[in-house]
C-alpha cells in the first residue's frame, strides 16, 4: 500500500488501487463526536486499512486542529488517512445563550440541520471509493443516519453506526423506549434513581434524532467508545434486546499512554499547563473544564471562581465559551471573574486557561488528581482511561446519565451538581466542598484509588490480548472476511 499524506485532501482514491477494504468515518459536526472519530481513525491505521474522514472543511479542520495525545501530521509507516472536505450549504453560527432555560447548545441547530446536506456529496465519495475497494466500510456517527442511508444501494458497501455517548445511556434510551419490558436480566441493572431526559435536549434537537431511527434499521452493527471492563453488562443488554446485530466496545479510541511533550512544541498554550503542571505535587491539581457545548451565566462562573478560591486546592480551569458551529467565524466571549481572581490564585496555586488545552495530557500528567467536569462522554472516558476521579457537573444532553454511571455503578467520583436540582445555581460553598472531598479526604483517597484501579484495568484493555484490543481485532476481522 502506498503511503499517503495524513492531511490528503485529494482523498488518495488511486492509493485503493490495491486495496481490499475501505472505512470511510463520518462524523457528526460537534466537537466531542468529531474528535471521538479521528481518535478510531488513529486505531484502524494500525491494520494498514485506508481511513476516509468524510465531513465540512471547517470541521475536519477543526478536528484536526484540536487533535490531542497524537500527531496526525506524523510520518506513520503505512497510515493512509484521507480528510474529504464535502460542501454543504451556508449556515447561521450564532452564539451561545448563556441565559437559555434548557442548556443543551440550541444555538448549533442551523449547523445540524445543514449537515443533512451532506448525503449527497458522501453518496458521490462512497460511489467512488466502491468503483475501487473490494468492499467501502461506512462508520457513520449516529446522528449522520440520514446521511449515509445510500450505503444501501451500494453492493460492496456497509454501514455500521457509531454511539458517541455511553453504552449504558444507549441502554437507558432503548429501556425508556419499551416501557412494558419485563425482563428480570435487564431491570436488575437499572439504577433507582435515573435521571429525568427533562431539560437534556431542545424540542427540536429530539425531532432531529427521531428522524434519524429508520435510516438504523439498514446498518450491520453498533460501535461504542467503551470497554467492557466499564459497560460490559449494558453491551451484552443491548445485544440481547436488539436481537441479531452485533455490538462491539472497542473503546477507549483515545491513546492511553501518553507520550511526553517536548518543551520545543508549537503550542504555547500547551507548554504553559503542562510546565505548570511539572512544578506540582502528585495528585495535588484538580482539573475544571466543562467541555465544548457549554455556556454558563456569569453569576454561575463568579460562584464557582469564589468556591474553587476558598478551597485552597490547586486547579487548572479551562475557561471558554461553547463552541459556535463555525469556530472560526468571529468573536468569542469572554467570561468575567471576580476582580483580582486571577491575580490572586496565581499565588495560591490556581491557573485559569482561555484557549483551547490539551485535555488528554493535562489528564495523564501525575499531578492531576481530580476532574471537575460535565460528564460529556469524551471527558468521562478521557478521564477514567488515565484513572482521574470525577466531580460530577452534569449540564445537559447525555452527562445526567453518565453522571449516575461514574458516581454510582463505577464509583469513581462524586455529585457536585445532582441533575433534580438542574434550575438551581450551585453556590460556591457548595464547590468549595465538593472540590475539598475529592482532593483533600479519605473518601476522595479511596475515590482516587478505584479510579487509578480502573484505569489500569481499561489501559491493559488495550494491550496485544487485552479484552478490549480483542474486541477490535474481531471488528477488523469482520470488515476484511472474504
Amino acid at each position: 500500500m502506498a503511503n499517503s499524506q495524513l492531511h490528503d485532501h485529494d482523498g488518495g482514491l488511486n492509493d485503493l488501487n490495491k486495496a481490499e477494504v475501505a472505512v470511510v468515518l463520518v462524523p457528526f459536526p460537534a466537537q466531542g463526536h468529531l474528535n471521538q472519530l479521528l481518535h478510531l481513525s488513529r486505531l484502524l491505521l494500525r491494520y494498514n486499512i485506508p481511513v476516509h474522514y468524510a465531513g465540512t472543511a471547517i470541521h475536519n479542520r477543526q478536528a484536526m486542529l484540536r487533535i490531542h495525545g497524537w500527531d496526525p501530521n506524523s510520518s506513520v509507516s503505512n497510515s493512509n488517512i484521507h480528510f474529504h472536505d464535502l460542501t454543504i450549504p451556508p449556515f447561521l453560527s450564532p452564539p451561545p445563550n448563556p441565559s437559555a432555560a434548557i442548556k443543551f447548545p440550541a444555538h448549533l441547530q442551523p449547523l445540524f440541520d445543514a449537515s443533512l446536506h451532506l448525503r449527497e456529496p458522501l453518496a458521490a465519495l462512497l460511489r467512488e471509493l466502491s468503483s475501487k475497494a473490494r468492499r467501502v466500510i461506512v462508520i457513520n456517527d449516529s446522528l449522520m443516519a440520514y446521511v449515509a442511508q445510500d450505503v444501501i444501494n451500494i453492493p460492496n458497501a456497509e454501514s455500521y453506526t457509531f454511539h458517541s455517548v455511553s453504552a449504558f445511556t444507549c441502554f437507558l434510551y432503548l429501556w425508556d423506549s419499551m416501557a412494558n419490558i419485563r425482563d428480570s436480566e435487564v431491570n436488575a441493572k437499572i439504577p433507582i434513581d435515573i435521571p429525568s431526559l427533562e431539560s437534556c435536549f431542545t424540542t427540536e434537537f429530539i425531532d432531529f434524532v427521531v428522524s434519524q431511527y429508520e435510516f438504523q434499521k439498514w446498518n450491520s452493527g453498533f460501535l461504542y467508545n467503551t470497554c467492557r471492563v466499564v459497560e460490559g453488562a449494558y453491551v451484552d443488554l443491548m445485544e440481547k434486546i436488539d436481537g441479531g446485530k452485533k455490538h462491539w466496545a472497542i473503546g477507549p479510541f483515545n491513546p492511553v499512554r501518553i507520550p511526553e511533550k517536548k518543551k520545543s512544541s508549537s503550542n504555547i498554550g500547551r507548554d504553559k499547563c503542562l510546565e505548570w503542571l511539572d512544578k506540582q505535587a502528585p495528585n495535588s491539581v484538580i482539573y475544571v473544564s466543562f467541555g465544548t457545548t457549554t455556556a454558563m451565566e456569569d453569576e454561575q462562573i463568579k460562584e464557582l471562581a469564589i468556591g474553587l478560591e476558598q478551597s485552597e486546592q490547586k486547579f487548572i480551569w479551562v475557561l471558554r465559551d461553547a463552541d459556535k458551529g463555525d469556530v472560526f467565524n468571529g468573536d468569542v466571549r469572554k467570561a468575567e471573574l471576580p476582580k483580582g481572581f486571577e491575580e490572586r490564585v496565581k499565588e495560591t496555586g490556581g491557573m485559569v486557561v482561555r484557549e483551547w488545552a490539551p485535555q488528554l495530557e493535562i489528564l495523564s500528567h501525575p499531578s492531576t488528581g481530580g476532574f471537575l467536569s460535565h460528564c460529556g462522554w469524551n471527558s468521562c472516558m478521557e478521564s477514567i482511561t488515565m484513572g482521574v476521579p470525577i466531580a460530577a457537573w452534569p449540564i445537559a444532553s447525555d452527562q445526567p446519565r453518565n453522571a449516575v454511571l461514574i458516581t454510582e455503578l463505577l464509583e469513581v467520583g462524586i455529585v457536585v451538581k445532582d441533575w433534580s436540582r438542574r434550575e438551581q445555581l450551585v453556590k460556591s460553598t457548595t464547590v468549595e466542598k465538593a472540590v475539598k472531598l475529592l482532593m483533600a479526604s479519605k473518601e476522595g483517597y479511596a475515590i482516587r484509588m478505584r479510579a487509578a484501579d480502573l484505569g489500569g484495568t481499561v489501559r491493559r484493555s488495550m494491550d496485544k490480548g487485552g479484552v478490549s484490543r480483542m474486541e477490535l481485532d474481531s471488528f477488523i476481522a469482520h470488515i476484511s472476511r472474504p
